[in-house]
């Protein structure tokens, strides 16, 4: 109880800072954007039941922009101080008046702000002391230690509680608020037999403290992550079938939301660029934004610049439905914000409804890929290289660990060869998705 009046004491205090920014704007006769967002929290870092690192957080900052007719001024501080909003509204007038103009800049239009913030399930305080966060990373650690004799060490364990205030404002009249929690953990542990040594790892985060993975689940995942790892081997280069696992599908599905993001668009610099409403995966595959799920970790009201969010497809039956806009390029583009400013939302990718383990059965031989390595994608091309580490699946079952190979392919082909998805969905991400099925990628090795 104490945590939470202390949250609203503070949350109460921005609030008003933010509107006397709004108030000081209005005797300049300026359009005026003025954001604050606050972070409070605490990280534990213990490896090997020795703490290494304890870190209290208390973090915030002011952002003011102002629009001066179509020149753009922006400012950000740490002290809230009535003197420094002072200072910094005089400072971002000042930078507007000798920004070039630019026609497509300024506020959102004012139908598309948010001037009822949705209630979204996100805030969970939960008095949380040092100890307790030590003692869930001990325990972690130490239950992978006891899971097999082959795990000889930790890279640490990690503990993470935070709370944050966000609160925005306009002179068109908006100003809302929301907070939320979010809580997360995270093990690594090193695994040795006669021939090598590997590492893996394992992580839960949640809005809800009690939504967290247990510490001692945590450790053995962390631990026969490790273990399955040992007597890699490399492999010849080959065209094979591949299967992300879930993972890192979402990363997978990551390079879409550069592709079609509004500044690329404008520019004209995505190999997408000629593909709105045009099939880009297959016909039975769907992406769904939903900003508003509830406890969800990319959920949010509204976007960076104050426009609300609203759910919609972004692949529908395979189709490129939408681009991802702010105000500045969907002006641009002669179209409306999709409240995206900031990024995406819970990207909600469908399956087959079909087991991870049938979609082994389906691919039958191929790879299974577990960790990607490097930044091998060009948006421009779609071209994408990168280095990978899983399994060889003999006869549709886990065959021996695979290492040092490099995938490579076109988004677009990788894209249309998906032919299943299984329903072993990862939400831990912003884009939920099962394990992917590819028909076919190169794989380079020995």
């Amino acid at each position: 109880m104490e945590l939470i009046k202390e949250i609203e004491k503070e949350e109460l205090f921005l609030l008003k800072r933010v509107k006397e920014t709004l108030q000081l704007s209005k005797r300049k006769n300026t359009s005026v954007e003025v954001f604050i967002k606050k972070t409070i929290g605490i990280s534990v870092n213990v490896r090997n039941s020795i703490i290494e690192n304890v870190e209290f957080n208390s973090d915030g900052a002011l952002f003011i922009t102002v629009y001066n007719k179509f020149s753009k001024g922006s400012v950000s501080s740490k002290d809230f101080s009535i003197n420094s909003i002072q200072k910094m509204l005089e400072r971002a007038i000042n930078i507007s008046k000798y920004s070039s103009s630019d026609f497509f800049s300024g506020l959102p239009d004012i139908q598309s702000l948010c001037f009822h913030c949705m209630e979204l399930d996100l805030f969970h305080p939960c008095e949380f002391n040092i100890k307790n966060a030590i003692n869930l990373s001990i325990l972690s650690e130490k239950a992978a230690f006891e899971f097999d004799k082959r795990i000889i060490n930790s890279e640490g364990s990690f503990f993470n509680s935070h709370i944050t205030m966000n609160i925005f404002g306009n002179s068109l009249g908006m100003l809302e608020k929301y907070k939320s929690t979010r809580y997360s953990t995270y093990n690594c542990m090193i695994a040795q037999d006669k021939n090598s040594m590997q590492r893996d790892f394992d992580y839960s985060i949640s809005r809800k403290i009690d939504g967290l993975e247990k510490p001692e689940i945590l450790g053995c995942n962390s631990a026969k992550r490790a273990i399955s790892r040992l007597g890699s081997r490399k492999i010849h280069t080959m065209k094979s079938p591949v299967i992300f696992s879930s993972e890192i599908s979402h990363i997978f599905f990551s390079h879409l939301i550069n592709a079609i993001s509004g500044d690329n668009v404008y520019q004209k610099s995505t190999f997408l660029i000629n593909d709105l409403k045009m099939r880009i995966f297959p016909d039975w595959l769907n992406i769904e934004e939903n900003p508003h799920l509830k406890q969800g970790l990319a959920s949010k009201p509204f976007d960076n610049e104050g426009v609300i969010t609203k759910s919609k497809y972004i692949i529908q039956n395979g189709i490129l439905q939408t681009w991802l806009l702010n105000s500045y390029n969907a002006r641009k583009l002669k179209l409306n914000s999709t409240g995206n400013c900031g990024g995406i939302y819970n990207w909600l990718v469908s399956n087959r409804n079909i087991s991870f383990e049938e979609l082994l059965k389906n691919m039958n031989q191929g790879i299974l890929v577990t960790e990607l390595m490097g930044q091998g994608v060009d948006i421009i091309s779609g071209n994408y290289s990168r280095g990978a580490v899983g399994f060889w699946i003999e006869k549709g079952m886990i065959s021996h660990p695979v290492n040092e190979i490099t995938i490579s392919g076109n988004l677009r082909n990788m894209w249309n060869n998906i032919v299943s998805i299984s329903n072993d969905v990862d939400r831990r991400n912003n884009i939920q998705c099962g394990s992917v099925l590819l028909s076919e990628i190169q794989i380079s090795g020995n």
